[in-house]
């Protein structure tokens, strides 16, 4: 049986790549690749069988990225804008490990504004990969 295709978007650490060492023992063909944006265009090249995205990293975008996943001229609307604020949000709040008053500065929003779109997308300290969310 033939490898499975496996591109690896995280930053370049010790977890990604034991995970790739590990793949790769398994005779997989493993890629990976540290900035969202290159691997973005890498998914509209080769066929791939498998995705790993680490979710905690700051540069990793999923709404960029399922944009790429999308063929060339397929007939899929656009993601609601609420959609794309709710993960710009979850992007910013794990960035900074749940601070609402550091995530509101890099959005460029007042941290009560922030705190309403957190409510109102009912985000969960759970989605940030965090014990605890901090202020």
């Amino acid at each position: 049986m033939a490898g499975l295709q496996i591109l690896i978007v995280a930053s370049a650490g010790a977890r990604s790549a034991a995970l790739a060492e590990l793949l790769r023992n398994g005779g997989h063909q493993v890629v990976v690749e540290p900035d969202p944006a290159v691997a973005a265009r890498a998914l509209g090249r080769d066929p791939l069988d498998y995705l790993v995205l680490d979710l905690s990293d700051p540069g990793a975008d999923p709404v960029v990225l399922a944009g790429a996943l999308t063929p060339p001229g397929a007939d899929a609307p656009p993601a609601p804008l609420e959609a794309v604020e709710r993960a710009h949000i979850l992007v910013a709040l794990g960035y900074t490990r749940g601070n609402k008053r550091r995530a509101a500065q890099l959005l460029g929003i007042a941290r009560s504004t922030l705190i309403q779109k957190v409510r109102r997308y009912q985000i969960q300290p759970g989605e940030l990969g965090l014990d605890v969310a901090g202020d």
